[in-house]
Formats: C-alpha cells, structure tokens, sequence
C-alpha cells in the first residue's frame, strides 16, 4: 500500500471520536470501509495503531505518536492554500496561539477585536495551559507562537523576553485581608500549589528553600480552573502570576495579597527555532507585542513590569 494522507485523516478523526461508528459518521463513509482504511495502514507500519474494546477505541503507544504526527501533517497541508495566497495579497491563514491561563482573559477578547480589525483574513485559534505544556506545543509545531512564563531562561526556541510579573496570594475574601504576605506567613497556610514540575512551582520551592522554609501544599494541580476552585470553596490558597481578578467577573470571591519581598516569573513570547513563522503568524506577534506594551501596568497586568533586555 502507498500511504495516502486520507489515511492519516481518517486516523486522526478515529482517535479523537473514540470510536469507528462515531467517525465514520463524521466523515461519512461506511464503517466497514474505514476499518478497512486502518488495517490497511496498520500493516503498512507493521504494528497494532489501536486497542479496540466494547467501549471504543484507543491509540497504542505507536499509535500515539502516530497521531501526534499526523497532527503536525494535516495541519500543514490545511494551512498550504492559505500560506500561498498571503504571499500575493492580503495575510491570510491560521494562527495558533498559545497563552498562560491567566492570561487568558485579558488576551483572547482583545486579540480578536484586533484580528478582526487590522487581519480580517487570520483566523486565530487559541490554546491555554501550563508553560510546559505550551513549550512542548510550540516545539512540536502544534501550535505557531505562546506566551510562557518562566522562571529562568529556557533554550531552544525563539525567544522574546516581554515583562516580569509579580506573585500574588490568591485568596478567598473573608474579611479584611493583610496589605502584604511573607513567606514564613504562607508556609503556615494550607496551599493549592502547582505540581513541582511546573515553573511556578521551581520558583517557589527555591524561594522557599533559600528562606529555610518548607510549604507542604494540601494538593497539587496545574490546572488553572481546579486552582480556582479549591480557593473559591475555601480549600486552600493559591500562589498565581495575577494580581487583579477584575477581568474575571464570574470570581468576586478572591483576593489577592502581594508577596514580599517580591518574586517575579518572566514572561517571554517564544516560536519555533526551526520552523520561519508564516506572513500570518508574525503580524499576529506584532499585534500581540503593541497591545502589550500598552497594558502591562494595567489592571488586567497588575504587578507587570516591561523588560527592555535580558534579564
């Protein structure tokens, strides 16, 4: 058999539908046909891609990275017509954008209205997470460009340092809260903390450790919607890069208090040092880099602060 990229979108859409039924409908094509369509490509790489079971289907670690691969692939090819026609006319295409999720509210409305505004040809797509997770992202190519925060500098991509932002204590509001915390103050306090490969979380444990303290956190996520929660129901505290919850409406609950003496992450946009951004993607970055550098300071960027250079 000559492999044939149909056979890597029908793969891709078996995964994520989690069964044959479900993506043969989506695909429309018989179901038979599409079983046919895998085990044809099965034995063209000689290994088993799926664990089917009365509950559906799941990728084998091979097909895991199969899928992973196809991914990059079909993303590429669908980006093709796009790509080609920026470079006659107006930009044009898809952009990827990956963010911290507590930047997440300040960026994405704004963002848009300014797609809409100056790029009506890009279409944005964004992706949140931990900064882990979107550097692997970036890495892989899944996604074009995302702001990261980090707590010393990391290598292997391209690089822009933005802003250092300060650390708060998240808090639910029961009464007056201090003007400011300590770290022997919060060691003392029942934490929700990020889980210890999160850069969060390395900074932390270091500013911890050098104050000769030890903070045991009563759980761990890297999630920022469980953080939230835990705070909100009174759970525990949080330490978040974010000082102001005043563009997150739907949290009237928490408060946060400023550490001192300070610790600061830093923020940099970072994009693939082996894949040149599209037309697209850099007048998406130069977009992102102005609005930033008229908010942080600002209220959605409480506790910000513009880096000019290295830090």
């Amino acid at each position: 058999m000559t492999l044939q990229f149909r056979h890597l979108r029908y793969f891709a859409r078996i995964v994520e539908a989690g069964s044959f039924s479900r993506a043969a409908a989506l695909i429309h094509i018989a179901q038979p046909a599409l079983s046919k369509q895998i085990a044809e490509l099965e034995d063209e790489f000689g290994v088993t891609l799926l664990h089917r079971s009365a509950r559906g289907v799941t990728p084998t670690a091979a097909g895991e990275v199969l899928y992973q691969e196809a991914l990059k692939l079909i993303r590429q090819v669908d980006d093709l017509p796009a790509i080609v026609r920026s470079s006659q006319g107006d930009i044009q295409g898809v952009v990827c954008f990956g963010m911290a999720s507590t930047m997440a509210p300040a960026l994405t409305g704004k963002m848009m209205e300014i797609c809409r505004a100056t790029l009506p040809k890009v279409t944005l797509r964004f992706v949140t997470g931990d900064s882990e997770t979107l550097r692997e992202k970036v890495a892989s190519k899944a996604i074009d460009l995302a702001i990261v925060f980090e707590n010393s500098p990391e290598t292997g991509f391209t690089r822009e340092v933005l802003f250092r932002q300060r650390l708060y204590l998240a808090s639910r509001m029961e009464g007056k809260l201090a003007r400011s915390t300590t770290l022997a103050e919060m060691a003392q306090l029942p934490l929700m903390l990020p889980t210890p490969t999160n850069v969060l979380r390395k900074a932390l444990d270091r500013e911890f450790a050098a104050a000769g303290l030890q903070a045991e956190p009563v759980a761990e996520s890297d999630l920022f919607d469980v953080v939230l929660s835990a705070v909100e129901t009174g759970l525990g505290h949080a330490v978040l890069p974010k000082g102001d919850f005043s563009d997150m409406p739907g949290h009237p609950d928490i408060a946060t208090t400023p550490i001192e003496p300070p610790i600061y992450l830093t923020a940099c946009l970072i994009t693939s040092r082996d894949k040149p951004p599209t037309r697209a993607a850099a007048a998406i970055e130069a977009q992102l880099l102005g609005f930033l550098r008229s908010q942080v300071g600002q209220s959605a960027f409480s506790g910000a602060e513009w880096v000019d250079a290295e830090p």
